[in-house]
């Protein structure tokens, strides 16, 4: 198995090749010390459901997992809190905006993109909205449905922490 950082292979410091495997998640410059850690990037995805219950999924428009299942959600932008990055998802991939959101649990998952598989923990919120008036696909979702809980299928959903997440709020809501 590769080192997680093996696509890198210079120093971002320095510029220089000698840029090795230092451990199992860093690499370190032996010309000028540099260790840079390797750590997983948060993302965030919401639960969100309707008055009857039932669950806001999307459809993904772009790979990976292009046209599987998905929840809103993505990845936290710098100087971003984990709800400031639900909130702005949630308004991004479906025009809603959010009143409230409560943490439910969070998983690993590695995310593949652009040939690099980005490592992230994905942090689970059930959010809250006001109103559903506005609820458009956009931004990368192509879809936007509400799944009764007992109709929802695990494996429709393309990304594995997020099929794992389903699996576990499918479990809790028995």
């Amino acid at each position: 198995m590769n080192h997680p950082l093996h696509q890198f292979r210079f120093c971002p410091k320095c510029g220089s090749e000698h840029f090795l495997e230092h451990n199992e998640k860093s690499k370190k410059c032996s010309d000028c010390g540099f260790i840079y850690y390797f750590n997983s990037s948060a993302a965030v995805v919401a639960v969100i459901e309707n008055s009857k219950g039932e669950i806001l999924v999307a459809r993904r428009a772009k790979d990976p997992a292009k046209d599987t299942l998905d929840l809103p959600g993505g990845f936290i932008d710098m100087y971003e809190t984990a709800e400031e990055a639900v909130a702005r998802e949630i308004k991004e991939e479906t025009g809603l905006l959010i009143n409230s959101c409560e943490y439910l649990f969070s998983i690993p998952n590695i995310y593949l993109y652009s040939g690099f598989e980005v490592h992230t923990v994905d942090i689970f919120f059930k959010c809250r909205v006001k109103e559903f008036n506005h609820l458009t696909a956009q931004d990368d979702v192509s879809e936007l449905l509400f799944i009764a809980y007992n109709r929802i299928n695990p494996a429709d959903f393309g990304l594995i922490s997020i099929r794992k997440g389903i699996e576990k709020l499918l479990s809790e809501n028995k």
